[in-house]
This record gives C-alpha cells, structure tokens and sequence, in this order.
C-alpha cells in the first residue's frame, strides 16, 4: 500500500493581496534602512569632525566618489568575483548535502565519518588557497572555487544531517504501519523535515562563499578580481577606491543572502526557520 502525499496549506494572503503583503514586507525594512543612513551619517561627520586620515578610514563621500569614477570597473570585477562564489556554492552546497544523504541514511557510516568531518572544519582552509594555486591554474577560477566549496560544505553538510535526523520517530513509525519503502519516507517525511535547518545553512554558506572566493585572491591569480584589486589599491595608498570594492562585494554578498533567503520562504513558507547548529 502506498501513502500519497498531501498537498501542503498555503497561507492565505493578507488584506489586500499582494499590494499590502510587499506593504508590509517594505516596512518591515525601514528600521534596518533607517539604522544605515543614520550610521553613514555618523561615519561621515566622524571622520570629517575628528580629522581621520584616508588611510585609517576614508568619508562614504570619498568612498562614493571613487565608486562613481570607476563603476564600469568595478562592476566587471564584482561580477568575476560573484561567479567564483556562485560556483563554490553550487559545488560545496551539492557535495555536503550529498554527503548528509548518505550518512543519514547508514549510520554506521555518519558515526565513522562525523568526527573527520569535524576535524577538518578546524583547519584553516584559507591557508590552502597557495596550495589550490599550485593544484589547479591560478589564472582560472577553479582554485577560488574550491576554497569557497570548501568553507560552504560543513555547515550544509551538518546541518543537513541533523535536519534529516529530525523526524519524530511518531512520523517514520506511522510510515512504516502503511508499508511503505525507505525511499517513499525519504522523499515525504525526511525532506520536508530538513528543508529548514537546509536553508539556514544554504542561507549562511551565501556569505562564506563570497569570503572565500574575496581572499583566496590575495594568494595571486587573475587580476580583474575584487580580491587582486582590493589588496593592490591598498599598497598603492587607493583606499577610497579599495573601499568602494569592499561596497561592491557587500553589495554582491547581500544580494546572494536575500536571492537565498528568497528561496527559502517560498519553500518553506509552512514551517517555522530553525536556528542553524554546528557552525
């Protein structure tokens, strides 16, 4: 006998539809938005009141005069430094949940292999952006990329594993009362089960992906990289325009983190967010 899965509830919308929801979503921002104007505000007469030198910390008016000058620049470094992150994600996020997969479901097999999992997020993996270089051809995004899936697959693989370890056995016993296949509990009960504790990983390995990619250029490789040109512009004494690359990966690593989180509530919308473990 097989159990076919239930279509799952989709809350209604408020009042007014779509208009008041995004209503709604946009005053959920102004605060956050409210917090940046006033800080750059501060940054600003700080700096201009107290006299800092550009070298300690340039005003947002120079920061933006600089991004302003070199936009076109800018955006074409960004953009290279983006599909490293990108492809780092994809890479680390694919292979951890891989890797939950298979150790959720043997357990012999996750009790053998979690403390090596562990072990290894101790080490330092940025120290192994010169080896990567060595590895693979530093010119190349490949060796950006590995750095960025490395520091993405243990929160998701953990986090993962611990999501498809969640279900109440309640759950998995009722499944088997019906006779159904590991397969079939695996796609209506475990999954499900996880999505959250996923997102919030996949939510977390946004940011790490773009550090990742951001320092494993200082270790040398193509030069049209936010990371090559942030770490040249500072010996140059450039720091308005090292800033303003600094912005534009904020910028970048934002959007990334909201694409995810965007995500997220589309498909989780009927379960609460969980807090992330094991990061």
């Amino acid at each position: 006998m097989t159990v076919q899965p239930q279509p799952l509830p989709v809350p209604a919308l408020p009042r007014g539809g779509v208009t008041a929801m995004l209503g709604k979503r946009a005053r959920d921002w102004l605060p956050a938005v409210g917090v940046l104007v006033a800080g750059i505000g501060l940054w600003q007469g700080f700096v201009k009141g107290l006299g800092v030198q550009r070298f300690l910390l340039p005003a947002p008016s120079a920061i933006w005069t600089a991004f302003s000058g070199n936009q076109a620049q800018l955006w074409h470094e960004g953009w290279v430094t983006f599909q490293e992150a990108v492809g780092g994600f994809g890479i680390g996020c694919t292979a951890g949940i891989v890797f939950a997969v298979v150790v959720a479901r043997w357990n012999l097999l996750g009790s053998a292999l979690m403390p090596y999992a562990i072990a290894a997020n101790a080490i330092p993996i940025i120290a192994f952006a010169p080896i990567t270089n060595a590895w693979f051809d530093p010119l190349t995004k490949t060796s950006k990329m590995v750095i960025a899936a490395v520091l993405c697959f243990f929160p998701v693989f953990v986090n993962a594993v611990r999501g498809l370890r969640s279900v109440r056995p309640a759950q998995i016993e009722l499944m088997r009362s019906y006779a159904v296949g590991e397969l079939t509990v695996f796609r209506l009960v475990r999954v499900p089960t996880a999505l959250p504790f996923l997102f919030t990983a996949l939510r977390v390995a946004s940011v790490l992906a773009m550090i990742g990619a951001i320092v494993s250029e200082y270790y040398g490789g193509s030069l049209d990289t936010l990371g090559a040109n942030i770490l040249q512009d500072a010996s140059l004494f450039q720091f308005e325009k090292a800033w303003a690359e600094i912005m534009i990966a904020s910028f970048l690593g934002l959007g990334f983190y909201l694409a995810v989180a965007l995500l997220e509530r589309i498909a989780t919308r009927w379960q609460p967010r969980v807090e992330m473990v094991g990061a």
